[in-house]
């Protein structure tokens, strides 16, 4: 309660753009951070390249939440405040398959090759980091003809609570938070991807003090345990 006291402060909107990655875990923050501070957040979700592309047009926010890499290159465009940059979890990639069916051995790089080879279908966003990593992946696994074939552009869990396709390939935090699904496995070590997402308030902010103070819970004790509790490790895990 002290750290989100602000004396003086007026009830405000702070407008977020969230990478995927963090709707779990901003389905718990956020009520605990708006019932506190009395501000209300308004979310748009979505994967990071798309997201930091609205950014690069010029929209109007107050934070964001994406892909290290991504925040980075906005900080040197002059887009977000590089003095507000905060590191705030790692993720890993997992594979997402219908609750109650078998789940396909992950255990090795080749049994996640197997895997995907076996799969009548899979479903991954292209234009998402999970994407960008999974095609160089599939070239190094010598699958990417294979793959293509039987591949929908789509938000990997979501498609398979739909019934839509067999496995999902997204972050573990997407999948734990996907009714209908469970995680079958992170993908094997050897070819695993870590991605750390990093948050910054913009370059102008409408609520800078309200930004402010909601980065300050996003490293806090309480908001740590709730990351750690949907599947995301702390930023400084191996």
């Amino acid at each position: 309660a002290l750290l989100l006291t602000a004396p003086g402060a007026h009830p405000a909107e702070v407008t977020l753009l969230m990478s995927n990655a963090l709707k779990t875990v901003m389905e718990d923050i956020a009520p605990r951070f708006e019932s506190t501070t009395s501000d209300k957040l308004l979310i748009t979700y979505g994967s990071t390249n798309p997201l930091k592309a609205r950014i690069e047009k010029g929209e109007a926010f107050d934070l964001t939440i994406l892909g290290d890499v991504a925040i980075n290159d906005l900080i040197k465009q002059g887009r977000l405040a590089a003095s507000t940059r905060v590191v705030v979890a790692r993720s890993r990639l997992g594979v997402a398959i219908l609750k109650g069916t078998p789940k396909p051995d992950l255990t090795t790089a080749d049994a996640f090759k197997r895997a995907l080879l076996n799969a009548k279908s899979i479903g991954y966003l292209d234009d998402g980091l999970t994407g960008t990593y999974l095609k160089t992946l599939f070239a190094r696994l010598g699958i990417t003809d294979s793959v293509k074939s039987k591949y929908r552009n789509t938000r990997g869990a979501e498609a398979v609570a739909r019934g839509e396709v067999e496995l999902g390939i997204t972050q573990i935090s997407e999948i734990l938070f996907q009714r209908g699904t469970e995680l079958a496995g992170p993908l094997p070590s050897a070819i695993q991807n870590y991605t750390d997402f990093s948050s910054a308030i913009s370059a102008e902010p409408r609520q800078p003090d309200a930004a402010k103070l909601l980065l300050r819970y996003f490293t806090s004790p309480e908001a740590l345990r709730v990351m750690q509790a949907n599947g995301l490790q702390p930023a400084s895990a191996n």
